[in-house]
């Protein structure tokens, strides 16, 4: 009687460690070529000796699929620091693209067709800065603008602009210019389809496109002060 005791725990124990390994972050690739090994093996059954070893390796994976584990962790931890910089209403996080973008209204940052930064844009550009200055990214800025006008026009205006941002962040020191580029969209690029004053407002914007500089698997750093935090 205490075998049936003793198996029902072992098959509990498996289930759970099963279900937490489900749960982990693993390399798509390798559990990819470790599952194709596992089916062939119970497939065919032990191999021939005549068999050869290249006959027995698995089969090579000839692309690498998205890895998002670092976008996620990235966004995970602007998400809690825009939070404490009281952010969240001026700033909108999302992820695009592979990446993790920044997006901030044109009302926030500029007047009406101009490309001169206003004076309520320094405080917002200042905490952006402490957002990204610490983690191993890339930025680029983008300008965006709705449809209205001259699309030449408009492109020169999201071109000015999102060099206006990189330049006062590069000229106050916030975020070093090596890792930094700036680009405009004009109206090709709309989140919306400009069919209201409201849609065409939402697609004036400015985006800071975050970047990996290399190696997703790197520690990101932390963004909290451990000393700003009440212990659970």
């Amino acid at each position: 009687m205490w075998m049936v005791t003793f198996s029902d725990m072992v098959t509990l124990l498996l289930t759970f460690f099963v279900l937490l390994l489900s749960m982990a972050s693993m390399d798509r690739i390798k559990f990819q070529a470790a599952s194709q090994s596992i089916s062939a093996a119970f497939g065919q059954g032990v191999l021939s000796n005549t068999q050869s070893a290249e006959q027995a390796k698995p089969q090579v994976i000839t692309y690498a699929p998205i890895n998002d584990d670092f976008t996620s962790r990235v966004y995970q931890r602007l998400k809690t620091k825009l939070k404490e910089l009281k952010l969240n209403e001026k700033v909108k996080l999302v992820k695009d693209r592979g990446a993790v973008v920044l997006r901030i209204d044109e009302a926030i940052l500029f007047s009406s067709g101009q490309s001169e930064l206003s004076a309520d844009a320094y405080p917002v550009l200042r905490k952006v800065a402490v957002l990204v200055r610490p983690l191993p990214l890339n930025m680029k800025v983008e300008g965006h603008t709705d449809d209205r006008g001259n699309e030449l026009a408009n492109w020169d205006l999201s071109v000015a602009r999102a060099v206006s941002v990189l330049r006062f962040l590069a000229a106050n020191q916030l975020v070093p210019l090596s890792r930094m580029s700036a680009t405009g969209y004009g109206s090709q690029k709309p989140l919306f389809p400009n069919n209201s004053d409201r849609e065409r407002a939402l697609n004036r914007r400015v985006e800071f496109v975050l970047e990996s500089q290399g190696d997703p698997d790197q520690e990101l750093p932390y963004l909290i002060d451990a000393r700003e935090q009440t212990p659970f």
